[in-house]
């Protein structure tokens, strides 16, 4: 229990830096959904940009962060060879990406569809490169347990980001006074490129501690023992990445309308709402990872692994009710030109929970080093989501998009569980998640029936009331009242 409440307690952190900072981050979504006309198609280029730039992340990180905790916590190994020879590693690839899209910029500026922008897409792999460089120093940071400056540097990079968004899409613009040169009217949509190179570089300043204080070394024969433990987890990342950003990258080359960009905005707009989920799983995800690791090798560790998945599934459900429930305040997040596409924010979340099922259910062939697996049921998922943009996005638009997701994150999930069941058993507590969902389900049923029939305020109010007899029974089931007081005392 002790273990436990450590994971909580840095969930909390990490998650208070993701919960605050996606807050902030939304500021950007009514922002770039209010200033950049829906029908223009502008948003839709952001959208499609940053998948790529999703996907560029994890083949320039190679599955190196899940190896750092991997190696780092082995008997034998010396976390300092292993973190000095990673970062040396992605150093150096990362600088081999930049010089090769530099060198083929038009080609591919045509290739993705952006022959008059080459800048967005120079700038963007310069920012990739750079994240995938810091992502190294962070995961550092959650193996030295260090989650207060993790969620510094994550919310000072948040912080500039929007103040200089702000600048140039708002107070430059309005004020139609230039005094500095520092702004140009014509940019439009490439300042949020070029805001986010600015502050991803900037960040890198802040790393002198992990950046220092060690002897740099290459060890060779090290790295081949990692990436035989990483290339899975490459090909799985590569899988559950695209599992995200797919529907996103080939959108604009499956849908036969005019308007493919704008129709990719509304998508990629509504989508940010849905996001709270995978804030949630990202906040467990970077505290659970070296909890994990840290843990295999105490007696009761799978029964505490069966723990951690029964009460994230609870308190995803929660999420998603609040989402739902307080949906007529929350679609005011974006422009209403983007709001027709809100119907899929209940889908996109969905698969979300389902994405972080998978995330629990994957460490058994993490600790059992047969991360293939991983690369196979990703691999199975992806296909699956692939094939259902291509047959059904001419046809749905992006409705296809986030069905896609739940069809391919449902398909890794029950991969992964029912051949987990065989290689490394854990009893989950599947009848006791049961009803969690059941209940959910219901729940959200009468959620949709109040924002279907009821004005704004008095659906949100039902909604409350339904939300909390989901509360109510969390706390006669799991938390009870009275156990939590004998424990205060």
């Amino acid at each position: 229990m002790a273990n436990l409440r450590s994971l909580a307690k840095d969930t909390a952190i990490y998650g208070l830096s993701s919960i605050i900072g996606r807050f902030l981050n939304y500021l950007l979504v009514p922002l770039y959904t209010y200033v950049i006309d829906a029908s223009s198609g502008g948003y839709g280029i952001v959208t499609n940009l940053y998948a790529y730039t999703a996907l560029l992340l994890v083949i320039l990180t190679y599955g190196m962060e899940t190896t750092l905790f991997r190696y780092a916590n082995k008997s034998g190994e010396d976390p300092n060879k292993v973190y000095s020879t990673i970062l040396r590693s992605v150093t150096t690839t990362s600088l081999f990406f930049i010089a090769l899209v530099f060198i083929f910029l038009k080609p591919i500026s045509g290739a993705l569809g952006y022959p008059d922008h080459p800048y967005y897409i120079l700038t963007m792999a310069i920012t990739v490169a750079i994240d995938a460089f810091q992502c190294i120093p962070f995961a550092y940071l959650r193996y030295q347990k260090r989650p207060m400056k993790f969620a510094a540097l994550k919310l000072l990079f948040i912080g500039m980001n929007i103040l200089l968004n702000l600048l140039y899409f708002v107070i430059l613009p309005k004020t139609g006074t230039n005094p500095l040169g520092i702004y140009d009217n014509g940019i439009s949509v490439g300042y949020v490129f070029y805001i986010n190179l600015f502050c991803t570089a900037s960040i890198t300043l802040f790393f002198s501690r992990e950046l220092k204080g060690f002897k740099y070394g290459f060890d060779w024969p090290l790295m081949k023992r990692m990436l035989g433990y990483s290339w899975p987890i490459l090909i799985l990342g590569i899988a559950g990445i695209l599992n995200q950003t797919a529907s996103q990258i080939v959108f604009p080359f499956v849908y036969k309308g005019s308007d493919a960009q704008a129709q990719l905005g509304i998508y990629g707009a509504c989508i940010k709402i849905a996001m709270i989920m995978s804030m949630i799983t990202q906040a467990f995800r970077y505290a659970y990872e070296p909890f994990v690791f840290g843990s295999a090798k105490e007696k009761d560790s799978k029964e505490t692994y069966a723990k951690a998945m029964k009460y994230f599934i609870i308190f995803t459900l929660l999420a998603f009710l609040c989402v739902m429930g307080y949906m007529n305040m929350l679609k005011f997040i974006i422009g209403e030109g983007y709001r027709e596409g809100l119907k899929v924010v209940p889908i996109v979340m969905a698969a979300e929970i389902m994405m972080g099922i998978y995330f629990n259910l994957s460490f058994w062939y993490k600790l059992t080093d047969q991360t293939l697996w991983g690369a196979l049921f990703s691999g199975a998922g992806c296909l699956v989501l692939f094939a259902v943009n291509f047959m059904f996005i001419p046809e749905f638009s992006y409705m296809a998009c986030a069905w896609a997701g739940v069809a391919g994150y449902g398909t890794a999930m029950l991969l992964s569980y029912f051949v987990g069941q065989k290689k490394y058993p854990i009893r989950y507590p599947l009848g006791e998640i049961a009803v969690y969902v059941i209940v959910a389900a219901c729940l959200f049923a009468g959620i949709q029936y109040c924002n279907a029939h009821l004005s704004a305020l008095p659906s949100m109010l039902a909604n409350t009331a339904l939300i909390l007899v989901f509360c109510a029974l969390i706390v006669k089931r799991d938390l009870p009242l009275k156990s939590i007081l004998r424990h205060s005392h």
